[in-house]
This record gives C-alpha cells, structure tokens and sequence, in this order.
C-alpha cells in the first residue's frame, strides 16, 4: 500500500511539473508573439519609407532572434517534428552565434572528422541546447579559456561532446545539475540544463549527461543521439 501511494505521489508531481513546463513555455510564446507580429509590420513599413538600411538590417537581426525564440517555446510540450539533417552546420552555426556574444579571451573550436552527418533531429530545438551548455561554458570560464565541440560519429549513434576548461562542477552536485530549479550561479533560474535534458531525452530520445569534470582542465558536457 505504501508503495503504491508513493507511486500514484510520483506520477502526480512529474505530471504536474510537466503541466508546469508546457503552460510556461506556451505562454512565453504567446507573449513574445504578439509584439513580434507588430514589429514585422514596422519592418516592412521602414523598408518601403526609410533608407536607414543598416538600422533595418540590426532590426530585422533582433527580430529573427525573437521568431527562433518564440517557436522554441512553441514546440515546448508538444511533439516536435524530426527531419534528418546533417548535424555538422547546425552545431557550427551555433558555436559562432555564441562566440560573438563571449569574451574575445575564450578560443572556440569544433573538432570533427567529417562535415556530413546526418541525425534525426529539430533544428530550433537542438540549436537551444548546444547554446545553453555553451553559455553554460562561458559562465564556467572566468577571463581566458577555451570551449571545444567535438563529434563522433558512430554506426547508431552520434556523440557531441561540449568540452571547456573553466571551473567545473563538484561532485557533490553532478547528479542535480539536470533538475529543474538547480543553479550554482547567484543569478539565474536554473532551468538551462533542465531544458536541454527535457529535449534530448524526452524529444529525441537521446541521453545527456556530465561526462567528466576536472576543475579548469576539462569539463565534457555529453550528447548522444540516435541516428
């Protein structure tokens, strides 16, 4: 009897948490999307009336950034549509959108023997990932360091390894860095990495998990996906 309250407990609070998810990411969308729509109206209104080119080009910069966020916390909650894509462009991609936004002290690198390897995967969703374990990295890195993407390419599988040399996570917490709410940073809702667990494991049935952790040598944050 015991075991079976804790059971029917159980099943209500990952029920609950997971109805906590979708109402917050689908109301995130909502309201990010409907100032975007009015602010793709002015776009298009300034391009017809103004010559201010390089001020509509940041513009429309600002605005595809809101789009991509908007239709990840769309796909939130709901069954998000796999295409079989070659991983390589989409991680390189995301490496350079975040090298712009690190300190010029911090080396990124992507490691890969070959440029053509194809995944069953959501782009948008799988681009949110790899930006959160690299922001993760940065935050990780005091001043100077380096953050490394090295992918393997296996009969099945597919291994992205996110490698850094920043300050590492004790062992003490390697186990919760996953959970919703845990966060080692003063500032911060620690949902990051809870994020990037709920999409590779419960959307592309993959794993993640924290390789390794050798305080400012190497710390390997790891993604396995099924090919």
């Amino acid at each position: 009897f015991m075991l079976l309250a804790y059971s029917t407990f159980s099943t209500a609070r990952i029920a609950q948490q997971n109805k906590v998810w979708t109402g917050m990411a689908k109301e995130t969308a909502h309201q990010i999307g409907t100032p975007l729509s009015s602010l793709v109206g002015w776009l298009e209104y300034l391009k017809k009336n103004d010559k201010s080119q390089k001020v509509l080009f940041e513009m429309e910069k600002d605005v595809s950034r809101l789009t991509v966020i908007a239709a990840r916390f769309s796909k939130i909650g709901s069954e998000p549509k796999l295409e079989k894509q070659n991983i390589i462009p989409i991680l390189e991609a995301s490496l350079t959108y975040m090298q712009k936004r690190a300190s010029s002290k911090i080396n990124f690198e992507m490691c890969t023997e070959k440029s053509d390897i194809e995944v069953f995967l959501n782009k948008d969703l799988f681009e949110w990932v790899i930006e959160n374990i690299i922001k993760n990295s940065i935050d990780a890195i005091n001043e100077s360091g380096k953050i490394s993407i090295k992918v393997k390419d296996d009969k099945e599988t597919v291994t992205v390894d996110v490698v850094d040399n920043g300050k590492g996570i004790k062992k003490v917490f390697s186990h919760k860095i996953f959970e919703p709410g845990f966060t080692s940073k003063r500032r911060g809702w620690g949902l990051g990495l809870s994020l990037v667990k709920r999409i590779i494991k419960d959307y592309h049935r993959g794993s993640v998990d924290l390789h390794k952790s050798i305080p400012h040598k190497e710390t390997i944050i790891r993604l396995v996906l099924n090919k």
